[in-house]
């Protein structure tokens, strides 16, 4: 879990990080603080699926598709 989480954290510490260098300047480290939480979706939903690569229903193997 935390190899799944490092990368949106750190981009959400660089967003506080600007947030403080900035001097409170909201438009940059909104768009860093929404795109972590954007990552940390991606890698919590999507990246624990990326090494099933076989088909996602049963495949009949006495199916004949219908031919004109």
């Amino acid at each position: 879990m935390i190899r799944y989480l490092a990368l949106p954290t750190l981009i959400a510490i660089v967003g506080v990080i600007y947030l403080w260098a900035s001097h409170g300047e909201p438009a940059g480290s909104a768009l860093l603080l929404i795109f972590a939480a954007a990552m940390a979706v991606f890698m919590w939903v999507l990246l624990p699926t990326s090494n099933n690569v076989g088909p996602t229903a049963p495949v009949d193997p006495d199916f004949e598709p219908k031919r004109r």
